[in-house]
């Protein structure tokens, strides 16, 4: 059985300096961890993790964005970001020096970990999501699903449905909730992507992101926006799909799938 996981630490350094890391890999023990805004560069955040493998790719800005793998399976390939077919820079900078997309290549899959752009709270980057990142990066995977099959996970800053987050009549036009967003993870689910945490638990109400204000994980104020796809060729390999919401250190929780081959 394979385990992966997936966790926007929102700080790799800060998750670490809790112990929220440590204790999260010593009690799951996964096989692969994606992690997303990671905000650090290699051997900026002191873990040794003697078991695993890590890849990287970090944001050319410090202590922003960025994407780590640690895997105990040594890749067959690695490539950071993907090839866009036109300059996806907005006022904001190009989201391809940021660090948000890290493949790895196994025998069976390709992994891509992915820290999709938020659209920020006034939707000043909601016009590069809707035209520009969403549909070059469904690009991306239907070209790597044209040599093996494709698991992507990570933060897609997007809850698809209205039952992925808590106050859906409130936050329509929020950032993560709007429709053009919301359609970006339809056209995932079209193109044949499963949502893996929906084939197990189709009508369970469960969260992996809660604001820092209003006491929203205590009160459990979520948005479910942290996924595992996979392509549909896999769905018969596919075991479990899990969120852990007890674990701590960060404003996501870390989610999985079990694959077995």
């Amino acid at each position: 059985m394979l385990k992966i996981y997936s966790w926007n630490v929102n700080g790799l350094r800060a998750v670490i300096r809790k112990g929220a890391l440590q204790k999260f890999i010593e009690e799951q023990r996964p096989d692969i961890l994606c992690l997303q805004e990671t905000k650090a560069k290699p051997g900026q955040a002191e873990i040794d993790l003697l078991e695993y493998e890590e890849l990287w790719n970090s944001a050319e800005r410090p202590g922003y964005a960025g994407t780590a793998i640690f895997t105990k399976t040594k890749p067959l390939s690695v490539r950071n970001d993907f090839p866009v077919k036109s300059d996806i820079a907005d006022q904001f900078g190009n989201p391809l020096n940021e660090g948000r997309v890290l493949t790895a290549e196994f025998e069976h899959f390709y992994l891509v970990d992915v820290y999709t752009p938020n659209s920020k709270n006034a939707l000043e980057r909601l016009s590069l999501r809707k035209e520009l990142w969403d549909p070059e990066f469904l690009n991306y995977l239907k070209k790597l699903e044209q040599e093996k099959p494709v698991i992507a996970c990570g933060d897609f800053n997007a809850a698809h449905e209205e039952i992925d987050i808590a106050r859906p009549k409130t936050n329509h036009h929020s950032a993560g909730f709007t429709d053009e967003e919301r359609q970006g993870i339809t056209n995932l689910i079209d193109a044949g992507f499963v949502d893996t945490f929906r084939t197990f638990h189709p009508s369970d109400i469960r969260y992996t992101w809660w604001s820092h204000w209003g006491h929203a994980r205590e009160n459990n104020v979520g948005w479910r926006i942290d996924y595992f796809f996979i392509s549909k060729s896999l769905k018969k390999n596919l075991q479990s799909a899990e969120i852990y919401e007890n674990y701590m250190g960060s404003d996501h929780c870390p989610i999985s799938i079990e694959m077995e081959f």
